[in-house]
């Protein structure tokens, strides 16, 4: 048997043997190494030959390539292997596909690392040469480069009117590019903030808000200031070491772990802020990753989904000090910037599917997301506005646990056909006596003031009569529910104001037509989570039941 001798264990060999054994496989590797090496140097002299026969030339003109500009040098045997493998895996082979991307992704990683590293060594240059330097001194976002839709935003930003920016948009509206180019113009001015990208799910970013970053860099000509790599994936400013981390939501733990190497990150940008999990998700990720510092800058930017009921569609209806709110289409860019396919795409959708155009190019949630309110309004009511209210309607929806006791205080302009709640008291177990104790000196009830209420519950009426207020059953009867209700739907706008009353303004936001099992719309309204809402009836109780109101 060949190498019969390799078959002796060690373990047995003299010591002279051993080291005989050892020195011959270390020979047999070496010459192992030199064969690969060779080879290696043989094929690439074979890859680099022109290609010789009619067949490589054939195979280039069948894929379309007019062969009459190329030389020898260009057509190698390098090329044809390529352009085989290519016509391969246009015919759908798994395999080729594979290894075509493998060769293009990581060609373009090395030709950009190159492209890189020379602009790092520009960099260094001119570091030596101040003058230089100063005549390319960074000013800012050209106005060219900014749709009319944000240019009030840069204003907005400069003068540290807000801390948070929400941009809706349909497609095409430019909100990404947008934010992008705002988030390189903060760290430009801002030496010691970094920033941090964000997506629900970490591995959409490369292909999305990193390459959407590298775009922004090119596009303000700094190219050569910032130095990407994809393992981290981030992004560095080669002068000051400032940093633009990319994370995905998936992973809490890689953005909990995040250190910067200086200075603080001051600047989170959400993009598909519709994906993340809910507010509680978004804000959890904004406390562990915006620390330090004396101000930061919050970014979330979503194509608003269909369902009006989508939280995120939600989120935006509720007014914040620190917040604004822009919305945008692609109606505001200029057409050059979008060019002719797709404008015309929006335009035959526009006529083919009126609905799908109204959300996905002007962003408008018009889907069927079963919410009953369609004109609730979220804005604060001045103490100004309510001294002008001549009359207030009060009313009460008895609970205890877990059914809450629920007050609301409201006015009713029949000149606008619009409801304005201001006022709402929200309590688990206590007492008719404690509540209406809470009414009198927290909510202002008086001995004359009405309050209608829940009429299921007499006895409690008539604590709150023996206490001195002025409470009176509501008027029921068959299909009271629905007509109340059906008034309150036609009403021109509820208008709530969610600091005075927030558990008000989330029973309306979220409150939503029952389903059966194949997602169809159930007749009727769900009788839970409503407690609000049923204080309101009553309350109105006089008002819908006038005939013509």
């Amino acid at each position: 048997m060949p190498n019969e001798e390799n078959l002796i264990p060690i373990t047995t060999l003299s010591k002279e043997e051993a080291k005989k054994r050892g020195a011959k496989g270390g020979k047999a590797s070496v010459a192992s190494r030199r064969r690969k090496k060779s080879m290696k140097q043989a094929m690439e002299m074979l890859l680099s030959m022109p290609a010789n026969t009619s067949a490589d030339w054939n195979l280039l003109v069948e894929m379309g390539i007019d062969t009459n500009n190329l030389d020898e040098e260009t057509v190698n045997n390098l090329l044809i292997v390529n352009a085989a493998l290519l016509a391969k895996a246009k015919t759908g082979d798994v395999n080729s596909i594979k290894e075509l991307r493998n060769i293009i992704q990581d060609d373009v990683y090395i030709n950009h690392k190159i492209k890189m590293d020379v602009a790092h060594l520009k960099l260094e240059q001119r570091k030596s040469e101040p003058q230089a330097v100063n005549q390319n001194e960074y000013k800012g976002i050209p106005a060219n480069m900014i749709a009319p839709s944000f240019s009030s935003v840069l204003f907005d930003i400069e003068n540290e009117e807000h801390s948070e920016y929400v941009f809706p948009g349909g497609r095409g509206s430019t909100k990404s590019s947008f934010v992008s180019l705002i988030i390189i113009d903060l760290i430009e001015k801002n030496e010691n903030m970094h920033a941090c990208v964000l997506r629900q799910v970490g591995e959409t970013l490369r292909t999305s808000v990193y390459q959407q970053m590298l775009w922004a860099i090119e596009a303000l000509g700094l190219s050569a200031e910032y130095k990407p790599t994809v393992s981290p994936l981030e992004i560095t400013k080669i002068s000051t070491g400032q940093k633009i981390y990319f994370r995905g939501a998936d992973d809490p733990d890689k953005i909990k772990s995040i250190k910067v190497p200086f200075g603080y990150i001051g600047i989170a940008w959400f993009e598909e802020l519709d994906q993340f999990a809910g507010p509680e998700a978004v804000r959890k990720i904004e406390q562990s990753v915006i620390r330090g510092g004396d101000k930061a800058y919050k970014f979330k930017s979503f194509n608003p989904p269909k369902s009006a009921q989508n939280w995120a569609n939600k989120y935006i209806k509720i007014p914040r000090v620190d917040r604004l709110v822009i919305e945008s289409t692609y109606l505001s860019v200029p057409k050059q910037w979008l060019g002719k396919p797709f404008l015309d795409d929006a335009e035959f959708l526009k006529e083919t599917n009126p609905t799908a155009y109204e959300n996905e190019y002007m962003g408008v949630a018009n889907g069927t997301g079963g919410n009953v309110f369609d004109n609730v309004v979220i804005r604060e009511v001045t103490d100004d506005e309510i001294k002008e209210f001549d009359r207030l309607y009060k009313g009460v929806d008895w609970g205890w646990y877990p059914d809450p006791f629920a007050y609301n205080n409201m006015t009713y302009i029949a000149s606008q056909h619009t409801l304005i709640i201001f006022d709402e008291y929200h309590c688990n177990k206590k007492s008719n006596e404690q509540t209406a104790t809470i009414l009198v000196n927290e909510h202002g009830v008086t001995a004359n003031d009405l309050i209608i209420c829940d009429s299921a519950e007499n006895k409690s009426i008539g604590d709150y009569r023996a206490y001195g207020l002025l409470a009176r059953p509501a008027e029921k009867g068959p299909g009271s529910v629905e007509y109340s209700m059906k008034w309150l739907q036609s009403l021109s706008a509820i208008i709530i104001d969610n600091k005075r009353c927030p558990e008000t303004a989330q029973e309306f936001l979220d409150y939503e037509y029952e389903r059966d099992k194949e997602g169809n719309v159930i007749s009727g309204y769900p009788d839970k989570n409503n407690h609000h809402i049923d204080a309101c009836r009553y309350a109105t109780n006089k008002i819908w039941k006038r005939r013509g109101e």
